[in-house]
Parts: structure tokens; sequence; C-alpha cells
């Protein structure tokens, strides 16, 4: 499953930057507090770990690669599944166009139907993300 959607946020790209790394995403995402199994100094390097809880169970998270200012690639894994999300920012009258692109696998037939509600859902799963950044921006 392959899902791509775009959002506004009223910051440049190297401000909005933040907001989408594990800890400046505690500024926006309820109940979102990533644990680092080892101490890190740049939350957004590649090769960082971290974990977060919710919806039932325990995400694991890999930040694959970035381009700090412009663009992140996380790994996660899942309840059944697992895959890549990514976070691209371009400049925009008024601040930044988001890309968000969610690549997911269900690893179990179990998983199979969360992920299409998943799917359907997209858009909706991305204007929360523009409402609760809009509230503090």
């Amino acid at each position: 499953m392959i899902r791509t959607g775009k959002l506004s946020v009223a910051l440049p790209p190297k401000e909005a930057f933040r907001l989408f790394t594990p800890l400046g995403e505690r500024e926006w995402v309820d109940h979102w507090e990533p644990h680092f199994p080892d101490p890190v100094e740049d939350d957004s390097a590649p090769g960082t770990v971290f974990q977060t809880t919710g919806h039932g169970g325990t995400t694991t998270w890999v930040v694959v690669d970035r381009e700090p200012g412009r663009r992140v690639r996380y790994a996660r894994i899942a309840q059944g599944t697992a895959g890549t999300v990514e976070v691209v920012l371009d400049e925009a009258e008024g601040g930044s166009e988001v890309t968000v692109t969610y690549e997911l696998t269900a690893l179990t037939e179990d998983a199979r139907p969360e992920l299409a509600g998943f799917a359907e859902h997209y858009p909706e799963f991305l204007r929360e993300w523009h409402d609760a950044i809009a509230r503090i921006t």
C-alpha cells in the first residue's frame, strides 16, 4: 500500500522540518513520546532508533536518511505492518507544502483490514496533521 498526500504548514521548510522529527512531533501529536534506547544528540540523524506506543502496541522507527530542513525518511515496524514514511518539505507561499508518503506492507493476514482502513482514510489522517500543526504555528 502506498499513499501520498499533501498539507500546508505556515512556516518555511527549514523551520517546519523540526515538526517532523521524533522530538518535534511532541509539539503537535497527542501522546507522542518517543523512547530512544540509546542517547541521541540529533534525533533526526540517519540510523537513529526510537519507539512509540499507541494504537494497542509499540512501533519501532529507524531514521533511514534525511536532508536537514528538506526531507526525512523513516522505516517503521508496527503491529503486523512494516514500511517507510517519507516527509518532504517544499517552499510555498505562506510557508511550506509538505508531502507525506506512507509505503506499508501487511506482514500478517490479520493486519490487512487495518492497513486497508488506513489507506481508505488517509486524506482525513493528513487533515488531522494539518489541523494539529496549524494550532501551534
